[in-house]
Order: structure tokens, then C-alpha cells, then sequence
């Protein structure tokens, strides 16, 4: 049967807008369409290709799982599981692990935790829940209520309650809300939906000190942030603040799809036997590949290396920014990364990225003023320094329009 981009709306749900092109082939950086034109890969899935397509190491582990066992039920556990558990609480903060599939699921498993420990330790008053405006943590119900976008949650009917939002890196704003009512405060550790804003220190040690005080526990999606993405391992390692309970999706597999939450075992026990659960989640074939992924993402060179290709990005935008004035600041941090434009573009991140596209780089945005890029984490330089180039002739063709 001969596949097209017109088959898509012919049988799929057109809840997505996808591009033109479909891609049928990805090594490292770089994709290829079913034309057999070749795209540098600046977008890397949303941050979840972060080693690029088809590492070794993760075909690999797919490949060797794939000869022993695909499927059990959560009635048993398995090998896979229970050695990307013990790498994920050897190397943060976290003593429990609960595997599900996404960062949505994630995120959901963590909400419910937090209003389930609440609950027990406190009574059913200690409920409220703080998020953040412009914050994003998934598209189930609940979690699409906690990110702070309403355009995602209005029109569905009557939304979970007892949910609030904040402003980011307003501290008086988080001050005018909580109280001993609060039972969990969630945010990003670096925002990325909602335009790749990064905490100042001040506001992520005073969130920390308010949970504290009001005995809320501080709940940090790392979905897009996490593994590696910032030159830290998580996010939250650079910050000088501990989360009690954490997220992490996305690049966790490496493309993938799985999902964990992280806490530690006073927090967990509230979890017990038939309070929440997952088919897939602890699915072998996924902890093996996610093992693969971070482990490997797990070094000092591969980390060290997402600052060394920030700081390559980072000049290229520059030297951009110098030669054409589209864009204010260079948000974000490793290799999560934005540029905000200026006021005389402003509403036209996507024109920037469709007009890469058509150059052949494949890029995000972030909001309709923000253009994000979330390439592999082990991106050759070269391959920074062509796609740049690629950029550089998209953004000359839009600014001769202008």
C-alpha cells in the first residue's frame, strides 16, 4: 500500500497537524523522508531522542530483550525493571520507583501520590494544589488541569479541583496561596512548554522553604528536563534544591516510550497494594532500552558534553541574532534551548520553523514567541554547525519578507 501524508486524514483523529513530510529512516542527527531528502534533527522528538536515532546501544538492548521476554503483568516483577530502578535510586535523591508509560502517566502517579499522603498523614482538608501559569505536566485530565494553560483543559467539562496556579518566579505569588491546606506544589525546574523560562535560584529555594513550612511536599516534573538535558543528570541537581517526589520521561528511553516517579520511602508507603497501577508500566522491553539510555547518558563525558554543544549553540545564535536582530535572549540551559523573539516578530515562532524546515532543520517551538530546540545530546558539532547554517538561510528568507 503505497503511504502518504493524505492517509493521515483519511484514518487518524486530527488532533495533530503534522508536517508534510514523513520521515522513514533516522540515524544520529540527521532523518531522512520517504523522498530520501535528509533533515538535520534539532528538535530530537520533543526531547526524547536524546542520543539521536538508532544508537547502538539502545538497538542493542531492544534487540538482546526482544530474544527473552516482552510482557508480564504487574502480578510479577523483572530483571530489566528492578536494574533501571536501583539506576535511577542509586544515582539521585530517590529510595522508590514506579514505572508507567509516559510523562503524563508519570505525572498522574505523582499528583495522586501527593494527595493520597496528604490524606493519611494530615486529613482529606489538605488537598490544594499549586502549579504554575504557563506550566505544562500532560494531557490526562488531571494533569492537563495542573499545567497552567487552559486552552489545553477548557472544554471538556468540570475539571479536577482544588487546583491553583502561580505565577513562575513570583515567590509572592506562591506566598498568597499556600497554606496548610496545600498539600503538594508541582513545577518545572526549568519550564519548557511555556516558553523555556529558567527559576531563578531565589524563587526554587523559597518554593522548598514554603512546602516546608506549610508541610507540602515540592513535586518537580523533569519529563523534559531530565536525563541529561541540562548538563546535569536531573535538573534539580544544579539547582541546590531537593524535590520529594520527581518525574522523568521522555529521554528516559531514549525514544522509548516509558515514564517513572521518583520519592523517597516515607512518601511511597502511602502507594500500597491497589491505590494505582499500570499494564505496561515496568514493561522489560522499555526498562532495557531505558537502562541503556541512562546509563549512557549517566558519564561525565556525555554530560560534560551537553555544556560544550550549549556553549557552540549558544554562539551561533549569537553571531544570528548579530547579523539579522529577531530576537531578544537565548533562553534555557544544556541543550534545552530557546530564542524569544522581538517585538517585530513576535507570533511567528512557527514561521521560523516551518521555514527550517523547508531548509531541511527540523526545530520547535515553544509558545507562539519561542523557538526551542532539543537536539541529541551527543549531536556532532558539525552537525550543530550545518544546521546552523540551514537556519541562517531560513531566517534571510523570512526577514526579506518582513
Amino acid at each position: 500500500m503505497q503511504v502518504s501524508r493524505s492517509l493521515f486524514d483519511e484514518v487518524m483523529v486530527p488532533n495533530y497537524a503534522p508536517a508534510p513530510m514523513i520521515p522513514v529512516k533516522g540515524q544520529g542527527s540527521r532523518l531522512w523522508d520517504q523522498n530520501g531528502r535528509e533533515y538535520i534533527d534539532f528538535a530530537g522528538g520533543i526531547a526524547v531522542n536524546c542520543l539521536g536515532h538508532c544508537h547502538p546501544a539502545l538497538v542493542s538492548a531492544l534487540k538482546e530483550q526482544a530474544d527473552k521476554l516482552w510482557h508480564l503483568s504487574n502480578t510479577m516483577t523483572n530483571e530489566p525493571a528492578l536494574l533501571l530502578a536501583k539506576a535511577l535510586v542509586d544515582a539521585t535523591f530517590a529510595e522508590k520507583v514506579y514505572f508507567a508509560n509516559s510523562g503524563a502517566e508519570a505525572n498522574e502517579a505523582a499528583l495522586k501520590l501527593a494527595r493520597r499522603f496528604a490524606k493519611n498523614e494530615f486529613g482529606e482538608h489538605k488537598s490544594q494544589i499549586i502549579a504554575f501559569k504557563q506550566g505544562f505536566h500532560g494531557r490526562t485530565f488531571f494533569t492537563v488541569t495542573v499545567g497552567g494553560q487552559p486552552a489545553y483543559s477548557d472544554g471538556f467539562g468540570p475539571k479536577p479541583a482544588d487546583i491553583v496556579h502561580a505565577e513562575y518566579n513570583n515567590l509572592d505569588s506562591v506566598k498568597a496561596l499556600i497554606n496548610d491546606n496545600t498539600c503538594a506544589v508541582m513545577l518545572e525546574p526549568l519550564q519548557g512548554e511555556g516558553g523555556i523560562i529558567t527559576p531563578t535560584a531565589d524563587f526554587i529555594q523559597g518554593v522548598r522553604e514554603l512546602c516546608d513550612q506549610h508541610k507540602a511536599l515540592l513535586i518537580f516534573d523533569e519529563v523534559q528536563s531530565g536525563v541529561g538535558r541540562t548538563g546535569e543528570l536531573y535538573a534539580y541537581m544544579g539547582l541546590g534544591v531537593t524535590p520529594d517526589i520527581l518525574t522523568t520521561a521522555k529521554a528516559l528511553g531514549g525514544g522509548f516510550p516509558i515514564g517513572a516517579m521518583l520519592t523517597t520511602t516515607a512518601i511511597a508507603k502511602h502507594l500500597v497494594v491497589g491505590t494505582h497501577g499500570s499494564t505496561y508500566g515496568g514493561n522489560p522491553l522499555a526498562c532495557a532500552v531505558g537502562l541503556a539510555a541512562f546509563n549512557t547518558v549517566n558519564s561525565p563525558a556525555v554530560l560534560q558534553g551537553v555544556k560544550e554543544r550549549e556553549a557552540v549553540f549558544r554562539e551561533h545564535l549569537q553571531a544570528l541574532n548579530a547579523k539579522y536582530t529577531i530576537f531578544t535572549e537565548i533562553r534555557g540551559q544544556g541543550l534545552l534551548l530557546g530564542f524569544a523573539l522581538n517585538e517585530k516578530y513576535q507570533g511567528k515562532a512557527r514561521d521560523f520553523m516551518l521555514a527550517a524546515a523547508d531548509e531541511g532543520l527540523l526545530m520547535l517551538v515553544a509558545g507562539p514567541n519561542v523557538v526551542r530546540m532539543a537536539p541529541s545530546l551527543v549531536i556532532p558539532e558539525e552537525d550543530i554547525h550545518q544546521g546552523m547554517a540551514l537556519l541562517d538561510k531560513a531566517i534571510a528568507k523570512l526577514v526579506a519578507k518582513a
